[in-house]
């Protein structure tokens, strides 16, 4: 990790404050959960159940949730912190001189585990799974484009609750944990028609998430608590996962864990590189110890 990336850590590690209260003091970490799940799964909620997705209001309402994360924990910041805290918070968003190999692993990271559990479907099956109609020279472009979308999560999940449970926890259970909530907070787009969610197996979903969050972990210690990298990575994930689908078609067992060869076949290749990864995590927690703040 460069020089730069240090003096991130430092600032962002600098006013560390009592475990009860979280890191900076920006009040019960229950309470930021409840808060941002009350607010995206109610207007999830009205788009699933009353409004047609593709609507002003519906997409309005969507985008919303989808920042939801990001908005509480600016605003609860504001309220513990002032506008300082809220620069701090922000300031992590902007890229840090890291080394290039943890900008290919953002980048690839995803496209690796896909590609790999379809050579060994090929190989125990004899049969290729689908490839998805993806224009290749577009993929990162639109990566480009969605990178600084993913502000509207990585602040609130990677920037506010991430250094806050891996001050009580450490960072690898602190992974698997936001990986679980960060699935849950997902469910409502699992009953929402047009999304590439709606009726797929959560199970499955969620698997795949968790492990997803540890590689996320892994990039957020690797840069100092930035929150650029996370942001490139999630925007990767979005934008390389249908180069070869996963999803059921006509899926509508939410709760089941059936689901396509593919999926369970990616997670168990996405389980393999995700165990070194936490493994990693927790050796090192010791050199991290007392450094966390949101």
């Amino acid at each position: 990790m460069g020089t730069a990336a240090h003096e991130v850590e430092r600032r962002a590690t600098r006013t560390a404050g009592s475990p009860p209260r979280g890191p900076s003091g920006a009040g019960p970490l229950w309470a930021y959960f409840l808060i941002t799940f009350a607010m995206t799964w109610t207007c999830w909620a009205l788009v699933a159940a009353r409004l047609t997705f593709h609507s002003a209001l519906g997409q309005l309402l969507l985008y919303v949730g989808i920042a939801a994360p990001s908005l509480v924990s600016l605003a609860l910041t504001a309220a513990a912190r002032g506008r300082a805290g809220v620069g701090a918070l922000l300031a992590r968003l902007w890229p840090v001189p890291v080394a290039g190999r943890w900008v290919a692993f953002a980048l690839g990271y995803t496209l690796a585990i896909k590609l790999a559990a379809a050579l060994l479907l090929r190989v125990t099956t004899g049969a290729w799974p689908r490839f998805g109609a993806v224009p290749l020279v577009l993929v990162p472009f639109a990566i480009a484009v969605s990178t600084p979308v993913q502000a509207g999560e990585e602040i609130g999940w990677r920037g506010f609750a991430l250094p806050r449970l891996a001050a009580r926890l450490g960072l690898a259970r602190a992974s698997l944990l936001l990986g679980a909530v960060w699935a849950l907070w997902h469910l409502p787009l699992f009953f929402t028609r047009d999304t590439d969610t709606y009726g797929q197996s959560f199970v499955v979903y969620t698997v795949q998430v968790i492990a997803l969050s540890v590689a996320i972990a892994w990039l957020y210690a690797k840069t100092g608590g930035g929150l650029f990298l996370p942001m490139l990575f999630h925007a990767a994930v979005n934008n390389t996962q249908d180069i070869v689908p996963s999803a059921t078609p006509g899926a509508h067992a939410v709760f089941s864990p059936a689901a396509s060869a593919m999926a369970w076949t990616a997670s168990a290749v996405l389980w393999a590189c995700t165990l070194p990864l936490l493994h990693a995590l927790a050796r090192t927690e010791p050199a991290r110890a007392g450094t966390y703040d949101g």
